[in-house]
């Protein structure tokens, strides 16, 4: 059975378990689901501007906008966030980077398991917020002390989807290389490696995630700057509409830096069936 129309969604009929095409029918929903979030705010505005929602609890659409555009012209808001956005990324690199290469080595070697993995178990059952304390300790309230508690945010969706992608590898693709007689080397590169790209993939996505949930920590921690500074700057002079209005940057990046993600993992994953549509 053959799709004949790009638009067509399928509605089952009552009683017979039978399906029944609506022409457009997608392309309703997806105007529903740019609309609906644009009729929460006009909602939200008009429950603000009567008073029914109290300013001072949760202040209009149009009054975080103001307030967004009174900082942008002051210049602020561009400086905290790319000191945010800096802080980031440079913890998503570090944390990567350390992922990948302890989940390979985890992934590959039954020394490299019987040695790390439960350590690493350890660290990752360990309650973010417990270690705060030992985190000043070590690295006082500069940058450094930020960077790590994004890294290791991120250290472990990376690390626990590479592993898990390494050992879901097909046995029979593995198989192949023994038969076509590839080296140990090419074995990892062309089969292992790229069979595992998909989980591996999904870790990075969880990851661009969590490196802002961390953020948000991080900055709490003698900040002087970035988005996390201002929301708790914020919060001490009650500027709801500022916290609103980091809440909504939170959100936007977070959307953004998922949508960035899955165009990686469609462009990476062009050979793969699951993803032929996708990338296209």
């Amino acid at each position: 059975m053959t799709d004949t129309t790009a638009n067509t969604s399928l509605i089952k009929a009552d009683g017979a378990g039978a399906t029944i095409p609506v022409p457009g029918g997608d392309l309703i929903y997806k105007w529903i689901s740019y609309l609906s979030p644009i009729a929460i705010l006009l909602l939200w505005e008009v429950l603000a501007q009567t008073n029914v929602i109290p300013s001072r609890v949760l202040p209009a659409p149009s009054i975080v906008v103001e307030t967004g555009w009174r900082l942008i012209e002051q210049g602020e808001l561009q400086r905290h966030l790319l000191v945010s956005l800096v802080r980031a990324l440079s913890g998503l690199a570090i944390g990567v980077a350390l992922g990948l290469t302890i989940g390979v080595i985890v992934g590959f070697w039954k020394l490299g398991d019987a040695l790390l993995d439960r350590p690493m178990q350890m660290i990752r059952a360990v309650p973010f917020f417990a270690i705060l304390p030992l985190v000043i300790i070590w690295f006082g309230v500069g940058e450094s002390g930020k960077l790590f508690l994004v890294a290791k945010a991120v250290l472990f969706p990376i690390y626990l989807n590479t592993v898990l992608g390494i050992r879901q590898v097909d046995p029979k693709l593995l198989e192949v290389a023994r038969i076509a007689k590839l080296t140990h080397w090419e074995t990892i590169t062309r089969i292992v490696l790229p069979g595992a790209l998909p989980s591996i993939l999904n870790g990075l996505r969880i990851a661009i995630a969590v490196s802002w949930l961390a953020l948000i920590v991080a900055e709490t921690i003698g900040a002087r700057s970035g988005l996390g500074f201002l929301a708790t700057d914020a919060r001490e002079y009650l500027r709801t509409d500022v916290i609103v209005l980091t809440i909504f940057i939170y959100a936007l990046i977070g959307i953004l830096s998922d949508m960035i993600a899955r165009h990686l993992e469609a462009s990476l994953l062009r050979w793969h069936p699951n993803y032929v549509k996708r990338a296209g």
